[in-house]
């Protein structure tokens, strides 16, 4: 321990885990078996749970195999965060795809769109240029309406709707699935989320929308430095969740 670590810094660097040094010339797409895969010198890349990465197309493969290529001394998973989504796809949501999906209705029943500021008027009317539109898209897509509620009183939503949700998520595969699922928690919001799925919001559209009410309160009282790096790290996230939907 260095003469200016204290207990705090020295605990942290001890549970920082020690990353795997890049041992591998050159990363690429192939066809494999079922579909297509990532090969590291013509070895092909496995999950953590050891199964081997299968994808159905190739251009995810490239961009899987882009993240691999881009590794330089060490092997860093938090720059890696579209392999890192693909695997939690096969090693997690393909053994619960029931309980995500559960989730994901769940999360419609308290959609993050459907609870509205009492004021300032501003704030309000940013939020209704935002969101409304998502609920308008909902009810042409799913044909129901949810129920839209000033204040953070808990308001039910009609079983109709939620059935709908249900059944527009029942057939997704499990890459759309997870990417849908990782889209969903870094909202809040299921609807916007089917919404990007679905192509009626784009990225940054559905990102602007997951967060009319943080942008307002950073202009009301200024932008914290770390939180920023916690909302750019979210935003990777939600990028390699985009990029999943499109190319799944």
């Amino acid at each position: 321990m260095s003469n200016t670590d204290g207990p705090m810094q020295a605990a942290q660097r001890l549970m920082r885990p020690t990353l795997s040094k890049r041992f591998y010339e050159k990363a690429e797409a192939a066809e494999i078996e079922g579909g297509w895969g990532v090969m590291l010198d013509g070895r092909p890349v496995r999950t953590p749970a050891k199964t081997i990465l299968s994808v159905p197309r190739r251009e995810l493969a490239e961009e899987l195999a882009q993240e691999w290529q881009a590794q330089v001394e060490v092997i860093d998973p938090n720059r890696m965060p579209l392999t890192r989504l693909v695997n939690s796809a096969l090693d997690g949501v393909s053994r619960e795809s029931d309980a995500v999906r559960a989730e994901i209705v769940k999360y419609a029943g308290s959609d993050l769109i459907c609870y509205r500021a009492e004021g300032p008027d501003r704030l309000v009317a940013q939020q209704t240029a935002a969101w409304n539109p998502v609920l308008d898209w909902a009810h042409d897509h799913l044909g129901v309406r949810f129920v839209v509620a000033e204040g953070v009183m808990f308001v039910s939503q009609p079983p109709e709707a939620l059935d709908a949700v249900a059944r527009e998520v029942e057939n997704l595969d499990v890459l759309r699935l997870s990417a849908l699922s990782t889209s969903m928690t870094l909202t809040g919001s299921t609807l916007i989320s089917l919404a990007l799925l679905r192509g009626r919001l784009s990225l940054q559209e559905s990102w602007a929308a997951a967060h009319v009410d943080e942008d307002w309160n950073i202009e009301l009282w200024g932008a914290d430095d770390e939180a920023m790096e916690r909302r750019a790290a979210r935003f990777e996230e939600m990028q390699a969740a985009a990029r999943l939907m499109a190319l799944a």
